[in-house]
């Protein structure tokens, strides 16, 4: 009798997650049913071989004996009080980030915390979202979130299970090259060349190169990632190196510097040196049939002014972002704020109620 009491209590408890769990997979099922026809369907990403003649080659997936396939998702059906959302396509660097914590049938929650490898993002608040604006690798993890039920849920702490988030590589670091060589006579032409590659996935995105000498910008922004220089002359030597940044300047790297190296003309038909026994015999020689001719005076090194690089252009854009996470931070301490404003009144109207009789 027991066991048959404790049973319906059981089920009774599970029944909503289970209810809902039936009424997801079925809709999982028919999608994939509608996708596997030869027909093309409202409700389908896939066409048959007659509509994908018509279909650009972006729009198609995959094709398998004739027919054209949308690119395959996840579906995860989960029966916790609290999950995590995070999103469903892969992100890269320079993307948003938005991750929401979800409770059951969307029952109020208080005190949502966001965690990101253990660590407490902020304080506790109401706030179900949390953004990041502009992610970078460092922003990999896994997150999580926990929270409060409120009336009529169980009242007490939850936590959602981890959420892997992986932050891929846009483009990589971009190395600077002189093509024929970094070392070159006056008067020869030189093509620098600023070279890095987009993701497959993000090749529509389109790149700006820069290139600077010496700290001083020669080239700003610009479509092309070759920088040539179609006669070079000994004021061209420097340390060059090049920057690969986004059109909206989320996302820019810097190629290690380059030095390069243009000789004059007398550099190269310099006369050999000589061993001094060699110099005093040529000297006795040329003393019997020519007079000497007076030494020039030894060129003193001036000395040239230091050269100060220019204030980094994107620094300002840093300092942005960091103004802009320090007035999230100002917002969630005003949710706090509120919080204990909330808890102190009800507190006060908890002592000043007269004892029921």
């Amino acid at each position: 009798m027991k066991l048959g009491c404790e049973l319906p209590a059981w089920a009774l408890y599970l029944s909503p997650a289970l209810l809902w769990a039936a009424q997801m997979i079925p809709a999982a099922i028919m999608d994939i049913v509608q996708c596997e026809g030869p027909v093309s369907t409202k409700e389908s990403s896939c066409h048959s071989s007659d509509d994908a003649a018509v279909a650009s080659t972006e729009e198609a997936g995959f094709q398998v004996k004739g027919y054209t396939f949308s690119e395959p998702f996840h579906l995860i059906v989960s029966y916790d009080w609290l999950i995590l959302q995070g999103p469903s396509a892969p992100i890269f660097e320079g993307d948003p980030l938005v991750l929401r914590c979800r409770a059951w049938q969307d029952w109020p929650l208080t005190q949502v915390t966001f965690y990101q490898d253990g660590s407490a993002l902020g304080p506790p608040g109401p706030n179900r979202e949390f953004s990041i604006a502009v992610v970078q690798e460092v922003n990999s993890g896994h997150y999580h979130c926990s929270g409060i039920f409120r009336s009529p849920g169980p009242g007490s702490p939850e936590t959602a299970s981890p959420v892997a988030v992986t932050v891929q590589e846009l483009f990589p670091v971009p190395v600077l090259r002189a093509s024929p060589s970094a070392e070159l006579q006056e008067g020869s032409p030189v093509t620098l060349s600023c070279q890095t590659k987009l993701s497959p996935q993000r090749s529509a995105t389109r790149l700006l190169f820069s290139f600077y000498k010496d700290g001083k910008t020669v080239r700003n922004r610009n479509l092309s990632s070759e920088f040539q220089i179609p006669m070079a002359s000994v004021e061209h030597s420097g340390s060059y190196w090049c920057e690969a940044a986004t059109e909206d300047s989320q996302v820019w790297k810097h190629s290690p510097p380059l030095e390069v190296k243009v000789q004059g003309p007398s550099s190269s038909s310099a006369p050999p040196t000589l061993n001094p026994a060699s110099q005093k015999s040529a000297a006795q020689e040329t003393s019997s049939t020519e007079s000497p001719r007076p030494v020039p005076p030894l060129a003193t090194p001036t000395a040239e002014p230091p050269v100060f690089s220019p204030p980094d252009p994107h620094l300002y854009h840093q300092m942005g972002i960091l103004l802009k996470h320090m007035q999230d931070v100002r917002v969630l301490l005003g949710y706090l704020v509120i919080e204990l404003r909330d808890l102190s009144s009800r507190l006060k109207s908890e002592t000043t109620q007269p004892p029921a009789q």
